[in-house]
């Protein structure tokens, strides 16, 4: 009830689905992966340039300077930045006040040592990123394995297709749910091989001031080593002032592809719950209509598509407007970025939807069969395919005459082939046999190569 003055969904309405995100996008978290970054830099700056020297027994207490963060000592770090106006610098006075307090006051100077507030940023939101990452990754891993599952229980069962809404050539349950298993799969492995980028180059990318004051150390490879060894991300050497955040592009495009296809997936889920392809499985208290009872309506994934769609407006934003930047430095990357966690929840809850969805079908198929048995014209395609084989004269013409805008029977089918003249009687026969059912091609055979190959 707290949250009913919310104006952001995240905080309200959509709240308990975004959980996950909480300690990681949000301003605690932002301010968090901060404080890491500065102390693991002065570490770095003590124990592997030996520039200074930490007390051995003071070394935890400063560990805990970001281990035991808490909400508490993020206020604090507001009420500094009230004076400061600067975020990154109330975290260093923070920490700089942290030191005082645990008798460490003699290296506190070494804190934001040569460095400008977006080595500590971009790091912070490469180590957010990272981890969004990976609780996506979870819920896309769900996701296939729902698709896949669909697919290989149903494999062998006939569904017609169509193409422009019409009838067309039928096709499988399972290989339709294939053919989304693919997609995704296909993403989700860019997804996995993806890369977060962190610089910590000074203030415009050239180590200026680490160079000037000790122009025996090697900069460029120490710097990397920092952001490889201590950070756990892949160093970046080449930058104005900020990060050139290619890495996000990159991110937010392999995403806006993973959003489109879910939103593929939900609007056909949505066209076959209605022509009764898939049935819903009910809660007996839900309520689909408030004025028609018995509705079951395909909210979840009316609710994935919304969200999906929220995003891949968001991510293409933001995919170009961060690789620019006027000349070393300007600040309207900064206020772009704080979005990177509304984005990564309407992912997340489009996800979550469509793997709702998923959990609540059922394949109707005494429906799927009805229709395969109600449109035999299906069959004018293998007809007329044979007939050019056998070098029947226009056969496309004679069957559009026999099908088109009508419905025909089987009877009608088997009387048309009576009529070829050139077809052998054994392969007559063997066209006489064929049903909508059973023209499903290799549908089964290529679910069965998916699961081989993937």
């Amino acid at each position: 009830m707290d949250n009913l003055k919310a104006v952001g969904v995240f905080d309200g309405r959509y709240n308990k689905y975004i959980k996950e995100f909480k300690e990681i996008f949000s301003e605690y978290g932002l301010i968090k992966k901060r404080i890491k970054i500065e102390i693991r830099w002065l570490f770095y700056l003590s124990k592997e340039l030996k520039l200074f020297e930490i007390n051995d027994e003071k070394e935890d207490e400063i560990r805990n300077i970001h281990e035991n963060f808490n909400l508490e000592d993020a206020r604090r770090v507001k009420e500094i930045e009230k004076n400061t106006n600067h975020d990154v610098k109330a975290v260093e006075y923070f920490i700089k006040e942290n030191l005082d307090r645990i008798k460490e006051s003699e290296v506190k100077e070494w804190v934001h040592f040569a460095c400008t507030s977006e080595d500590i940023n971009n790091n912070s939101y490469a180590l957010m990123l990272k981890e969004g990452k990976g609780i996506l990754t979870k819920y896309i891993e769900e996701s296939l394995n729902k698709l896949e599952k669909f697919g290989k229980k149903y494999k062998d069962l006939p569904m017609m297709s169509r193409t422009h809404g019409q009838p067309a050539s039928p096709t499988t349950v399972g290989k339709e749910f294939i053919n989304f298993a693919y997609r995704i799969r296909r993403e989700y492995q860019k997804l996995n091989r993806h890369e977060v980028e962190g610089k910590m180059n000074g203030a415009s990318g050239n180590y200026n001031a680490h160079h000037f004051v000790f122009d025996n150390i090697d900069w460029i490879e120490e710097s990397s080593r920092f952001v490889d060894r201590y950070l756990k991300i892949k160093p970046l050497l080449y930058s104005t002032q900020i990060n050139n955040y290619s890495y996000i592009s990159e991110l937010l495009h392999i995403l806006i592809r993973i959003a489109s296809i879910v939103i593929d997936i939900d609007r056909d889920v949505w066209g076959y719950i209605s022509f009764e392809y898939f049935k819903q499985k009910m809660k007996k208290n839900e309520v689909g209509s408030s004025t028609m009872p018995h509705k079951v309506n395909p909210i979840d994934f009316e609710n994935s598509e919304g969200n999906m769609g929220l995003a891949i407006s968001q991510m293409e934003h933001l995919s170009t407007k961060l690789l620019n930047s006027r000349f070393q430095r300007d600040l309207t990357d900064s206020t772009v970025l704080r979005n990177l966690g509304t984005i990564f929840s309407h992912v997340l809850l489009g996800l979550k939807k469509l793997n709702k969805g998923l959990n609540k079908i059922e394949v109707n198929e005494n429906k799927l069969e009805e229709d395969l048995k109600k449109n035999i014209e299906l069959l004018a395609e293998p007809v007329q395919s044979v007939m050019r084989v056998y070098k029947e004269k226009n056969p496309y013409e004679k069957l559009k005459e026999l099908t088109r805008g009508r419905k025909i029977t089987q009877e009608d089918i088997n009387e048309f082939v009576d009529t070829l003249n050139k077809v052998p009687d054994f392969i007559k026969a063997k066209m006489k046999k064929l049903t909508p059912e059973k023209y499903t091609g290799l549908a089964s055979k290529l679910v069965d190569k998916y699961f081989e190959e993937r």
